[in-house]
């Protein structure tokens, strides 16, 4: 090295030693003070943060760092009310000081060299563990913040909301930040729903841990360094909750508890759970009723079509086309009388236009978003230039949600909120390379926001932008019909959009590998608390081939929100539209959501009043069942039907993997397969592989329906899988409206001993009757049917299918029973 170079050398070393320190992430230090809080403890740290340790409930621990050494107002868009805490135990022995809870959950706090704690568990197991060799850290230039989890290498980890990944998130790196991402590749983040929340799952425990922080965030399970797990974000406090999940340590229980903290979903009416029609665009008022027609000629079960942004006058939101809807009210009282509803897509952007007299109102009230010198933000997307409601003023809610009682007056039944993590377009004239995830695609990140009386950045406000307009439109729409559940479909979110919103995961592509990546992306968005999840059927992204659909259509039927869409450009995708043969299976394949809807609402009705979701990943009811826990190409729906849909083109069979603790009972064939091991399974193009658990009784539909408006005329046929013990439940009310909370509504249970069928039927009148009792997985037909120990009529046994149909004259009977 010649002498010149040297000293280029050193020259350089000497100017990056001359760096200021706060270049880095900064240790948070030692304890140097700590004194009780009232419900927990605080910490001075020798960095000048504080830190506040205090349990949420009795067996949730949170954590609050503040780099300033200062706390903001403990307020979150996340949670459900007022941030929740119980009082703990504080005791110092030996230079350790512990808190304890009322259920024995212990957090150890080690003092120095750096502060790091411990979560023991009730039973004296470690739940989680700071990483000593990563303390907590912040950076004082920026305001990042950051800290690191000791982690096993066989520990798996679900949630984290929207992501294209594999089933588990081990070894995976994700960022939280609300993106715009249309034919979104396998394996790409972020994406439209940033939830910072995961369960984990080792040895058969869990916990679960929410990173209540709205900046961009990150976290990192173990891609880096094996060995441990970080989670961070670019501002804000490190502020976060370590779900125990009680004696058990269950992913049930995990869930339940986030979604105590988060809230739950809302029980839809009975009709969103329905199959649902849409396209970009339904170009007309005529062309909307001839689908309409067609459906019900074809006697394809629908329940609502949706009406994307051509209904609209240049895209300008809550108008229509005067040319080609005159009449939006007379089609949509014909839709109605033909048992649709109408969904209507809500943009946030609003156009500039001073003839535009929404956009005047919110410009009077000061309802939009402000550029960071104070001025009204304009960006462009479908109308053009546009000002964009901020959805953090309650102000800017109120009013917005005020603008839904023209569309409810005309008849619309629900609302579909798009472009809003925000998405973007690239201004006119745009020069750099317009990047997918570049800061030309949302608002600026200077942009201002009334934060609802916590005023920020956009960098600050970015991640619930898109949950507030679902927010907005959900209030509105409960203030001006409070007879009625409201429909709000969004895509974009962040923890506890659940509260307000159904979810489906954008703009999908028409290719096997994206149905395959459905059911990773649901399940994972299903155990993130968010239990009104979908997918649209085909992909949106262009024209799948007759098989893909078919298939896609199946792998779909029994998701919890089950909608066919697609863009301008793709061929028509009706389930009609690939040829008589498809047809049929496809109308079967619609015919079988309706024919157990009322399985469907009774676990969305436990969804409400549990946190559990209805579409589940296998791990989650099998923690202790390891080959479940990478199970990704099936689901489960509650706790008594398996899913496993074909996602290979060409493929007539499939290895079905059954989860161990249970036995499973062919749908279609009746063949038993008990659990812990996988067969090989009948598959042809016209079967969805489906499966109930023996032991459960699960509530059918007795005969075909048209539209979920149909159901209330038709018997209930309760589907008893034999073969083992098991108790289930059938919740029935009005399908609409909140009578239900002050008691109008009523369960049925159902309780199998293997030999008889106990029920309990409460004898209120208005509900669906029960009509029939199917026995399915019988190896043969039963020498007697006994009812409430007289002989029963009616019974049917078809071998084929080894089920025993018995017909009922009324549903006034207490047991079954079947004598071998």
């Amino acid at each position: 090295m010649s002498r010149a170079v040297r000293a280029a050398a050193c020259a350089l070393l000497l100017a990056l030693a001359a760096l200021p320190a706060t270049a880095a992430l900064r240790s948070v230090g030692a304890v140097v003070d700590s004194r009780p809080s009232g419900d927990g403890l605080e910490l001075r740290l020798s960095s000048g943060a504080r830190v506040r340790l205090g349990f949420a409930t009795p067996d949730t621990v949170r954590v609050r760092m503040s780099p300033t050494g200062s706390f903001g107002p403990d307020t979150s868009y996340a949670i459900a009310g007022a941030p929740p805490s119980v009082r703990a135990i504080v005791a110092s022995k030996d230079g350790v000081t512990e808190l304890r809870s009322s259920t024995g959950v212990r957090v150890l706090v080690r003092r120095a060299p750096a502060f790091a704690i411990s979560v023991i568990d009730s039973g004296g197991r470690l739940v989680v563990g700071d990483d000593p060799a990563r303390p907590m850290a912040f950076n004082p230039a920026d305001g990042a913040i950051e800290t690191s989890m000791r982690r096993d290498d066989y520990e798996l980890y679900y949630g984290f909301g929207e992501k294209t990944f594999p089933l588990s998130r081990h070894q995976q790196s994700m960022v939280m930040w609300n993106a715009d991402v249309p034919d979104y590749p396998v394996g790409h983040d972020p994406s439209y729903q940033a939830i910072p929340f995961f369960i984990a799952l080792h040895e058969g425990r869990s916990y679960g841990l929410f990173f209540n922080n709205t900046w961009r965030s990150w976290f990192d399970m173990g891609k880096t360094v094996p060995r441990r797990y970080s989670f961070g974000a670019s501002g804000g406090e490190l502020d976060y909750y370590v779900f125990t999940g009680g004696a058990a340590r269950s992913p049930a229980r995990v869930l339940q508890d986030y979604t105590a903290l988060t809230g739950r979903g809302a029980l839809p009416p009975l009709w969103a759970l329905g199959y649902h029609q849409s396209r970009w665009s339904y170009m007309s008022q005529e062309q909307v009723l001839d689908v309409a027609q067609e459906f019900r000629k074809r006697r394809i079960p629908a329940d609502a079509l949706y009406l994307d942004i051509d209904h609209m006058d240049g895209f300008r939101v809550f108008t229509w086309n005067a040319g080609t809807f005159p009449d939006p009210k007379k089609m949509l009282d014909q839709l109605h009388g033909q048992g649709f509803r109408a969904v209507t897509i809500v943009d946030p952007g609003i156009k500039r236009d001073e003839g535009f007299p929404i956009y005047r109102s919110g410009r009077a009230g000061g309802h939009y978003v402000r550029k960071a010198d104070g001025g009204e933000l304009h960006e462009k997307v479908w109308p053009g230039v546009c000002a964009f409601p901020d959805f953090t003023s309650p102000a800017a809610r109120a009013w917005f949600g005020g603008l839904y009682r023209e569309p409810l007056a005309l008849g619309v039944d629900g609302f579909w909120n798009d472009m809003n993590e925000p998405g973007v377009f690239p201004p006119d004239g745009f020069s750099q390379p317009e990047i997918g995830l570049g800061p030309q695609r949302t608002f600026p990140l200077d942009a201002r926001h009334a934060g609802d009386g916590r005023p920020g950045t956009h960098a600050q406000y970015h991640n619930v932008y898109g949950m507030q307009m679902a927010r907005a439109s959900f209030e509105g729409l409960r203030s001006l019909r409070p007879d009625k559940r409201p429909m709000v479909l969004t895509r974009a979110g962040f923890a506890g959009v659940q509260r307000y919103a159904a979810v489906w995961t954008g703009d999908n592509s028409p290719t096997w590998s994206h149905l395959a990546l459905t059911i990773p992306m649901l399940t994972n968005l299903s155990v993130s608390g968010v239990p009104f999840v979908g997918a649209d059927v085909g992909g949106f992204m262009g024209s799948p081939s007759a098989e893909l659909h078919t298939r896609w259509l199946q792998a779909a039927a029994l998701t919890p929100y089950f909608r066919t869409h697609s863009n301008d450009v793709s061929a028509p995708r009706e389930p009609w539209a690939f040829g008589a043969a498809h047809e049929a299976i496809n109308r079967d394949t619609i015919a079988l959501r309706y024919q157990l809807l009322p399985y469907l609402y009774t676990l969305f009705e436990a969804g409400e009043r549990t946190g559990l979701p209805p579409m589940r990943p296998l791990w989650f009811d099998y923690p202790g069942d390891t080959r479940a826990s990478l199970v990704d190409d099936q689901y489960l729906v509650g706790g008594d039907l398996l899913v496993a849909p074909v996602v290979h083109e060409g493929r007539t069979s499939r290895e079905v993997y059954f989860p161990k603790g249970s036995a499973w009972i062919d749908w279609w064939t009746g063949a038993r397969h008990e659990g812990g091991r996988s067969a090989k399974i009948a598959a042809p193009l016209a079967r969805l592989p489906l499966f109930i658990r023996a032991g459960a009784s699960v509530p059918t539909v007795a005969a075909p329906v048209q539209h979920s408006g149909e159901m209330k005329d038709q018997p209930l046929a309760l589907v008893v899988a034999a073969g083992a013990a098991g108790s289930s439940r059938v919740y029935q009310d009005a399908g609409d409206g909140y009578a239900y909370r002050d008691g109008e509504s009523r369960t049925i249970t159902a309780t199998q001993d293997g030999q008889s069928l106990r029920l309990d039927i409460p004898s209120q009148r208005g509900y669906q009757r029960l009509g029939a009792i199917e026995f399915i997985g019988l190896a043969a037909a039963p020498a007697a049917v006994r009812i409430d120990g007289k002989p029963a009529h009616g019974a049917r046994f078809d071998a084929a299918a080894r089920r025993l149909r018995i017909v009922l004259a009324d549903e006034n009977l207490k047991e079954v029973v079947l004598v071998p």
